[in-house]
């Protein structure tokens, strides 16, 4: 299971910051700390040492609007139940911690905490630990912000810190599955506070998603794929 911080350290920028926008190979410093590696087709990391891991989780923390905090103790790492106590998701699975913090009020969601959505597991990470749970084989995540202005560039959704441009607005969502003509989610849904909203959908499927919003629709093809975006913000309202 690899590492949060060699999958892809968040960006920091705007309101959006958090979002991972799509992986660039060519983006490998020489000499430097590799965070952002994925090639098509396999995925290539690198392993951080822990101490360099953190300390760059802690620059990014603070760079997405973080409340100040102490430096580590040094005390022995929770177990994975602690930390997720401590986080207020004792008892949750990745299901269940995926929808309590996508369907979080903007407001209450925690600045000490970056949760990152990739198409196999949740990734937890605090200032000096990180936890990871591992999905369902047979479900995949997709978050999905549809805009009419302004949108962002995103590619495994951060449920913590990623925003979308409508929050709390009905939306009519299809979301087919291109091999076999199957809607797999056929719904009116109203997005969470962060402009986004969530399906769970099959894994190791194709298709499109079709959404309706005040007289206006667009649509975007997606994919569950092990290499695939779980974050999708380039469905267009027109």
């Amino acid at each position: 299971m690899s590492s949060f911080l060699s999958r892809g350290i968040r960006g920091n920028g705007g309101s959006n910051t958090g979002c991972t926008k799509a992986p660039d190979v060519d983006a490998i410093p020489r000499g430097g700390i590799v965070v952002n590696v994925i090639e098509t087709g396999t995925k290539r990391v690198v392993n951080l040492r822990r101490g360099v891991a953190i300390a760059a989780l802690t620059l990014v923390l603070a760079g997405c609007g973080a409340a100040e905090s102490s430096s580590g103790s040094g005390s022995d790492p929770m177990s994975t139940e602690e930390f997720l106590s401590e986080h207020g998701l004792g008892g949750m699975d990745a299901v269940e911690a995926i929808d309590h913090l996508d369907q979080q009020a903007v407001d209450d969601r925690p600045s000490d905490l970056m949760a990152s959505v990739y198409p196999d597991e949740l990734v937890l990470a605090g200032e000096a630990q990180e936890v990871t749970l591992d999905l369902p084989e047979e479900k995949s995540y997709v978050s999905i912000a549809p805009y009419v202005k302004t949108t962002h560039d995103c590619f495994y959704h951060s449920l913590t810190t990623c925003r979308g441009e409508l929050a709390n607005e009905k939306l009519d969502v299809q979301i087919t599955d291109s091999a076999t003509g199957d809607r797999v989610i056929d719904d009116q849904v109203f997005t969470f506070d962060n402009g986004f909203a969530g399906f769970w959908v099959p894994s190791g499927i194709e298709g499109t998603i079709d959404i309706t919003h005040e007289g206006k629709s667009g649509s975007v093809d997606f994919s569950t794929a092990e290499d695939a975006a779980t974050c999708i913000t380039d469905l267009r309202l027109s």
